[in-house]
């Protein structure tokens, strides 16, 4: 079998997530995995009604798994996957060291499995005067760079609409 590597990225709210969600569905040849990323422990009540309106939106077509911090542990082969979203993940692991995040990364490239990954595109606003900020702006690029480059396909998406550069 043929599998895929597909990345979705652009800004916040800009249709990342449905369209990712369409094309893992249509890749799949059996009901794919939603690999939901978010660090649910900040009490954060506006995240937990998108949370929430996220589950419903996919309750019957995928199967939930929650990992925050270690993806090549839950992602196996032979399956499809719908990682939502890259940018949680970095977040989480903002005290890892750039190269760790990059292991991880080389390793799901290698695992014979459809993943579809999804990443909010935060490189072209300023530089944040704040450090950790600045980290984390600084991997997503270097994470959103690595992942496509091994990616088979990528999706620039804005207003809804994905646009394909690779």
């Amino acid at each position: 079998m043929n599998y895929k590597k597909i990345l979705y990225f652009g800004g916040q709210k800009s249709g990342k997530s449905r369209l990712a969600e369409e094309k893992i569905l249509e890749i799949s040849s059996s009901k794919p995995y939603y690999l939901a990323t978010y660090d649910n422990s900040y009490n954060d009540e506006e995240m937990q009604v998108r949370i929430e309106r996220h589950r419903l939106q996919r309750e019957k077509k995928f199967h939930t798994i929650e990992e925050r911090y270690e993806l090549t542990r839950v992602i196996q082969k032979d399956r499809s996957y719908l990682v939502d979203c890259i940018s949680m993940w970095i977040l989480n692991n903002i005290e890892q060291e750039e190269e760790a995040l990059l292991l991880q990364l080389k390793q799901l490239s290698a695992i014979q499995a459809n993943i579809v990954f999804v990443l909010n595109d935060v490189n072209s606003g300023i530089i944040p005067l704040e450090k950790e900020s600045r980290k984390f702006v600084d991997l997503t690029g270097v994470i959103g760079q690595k992942l496509a480059s091994f990616c088979d396909e990528v999706y620039e998406v804005k207003l809804g609409i994905g646009v394909q550069i690779k």
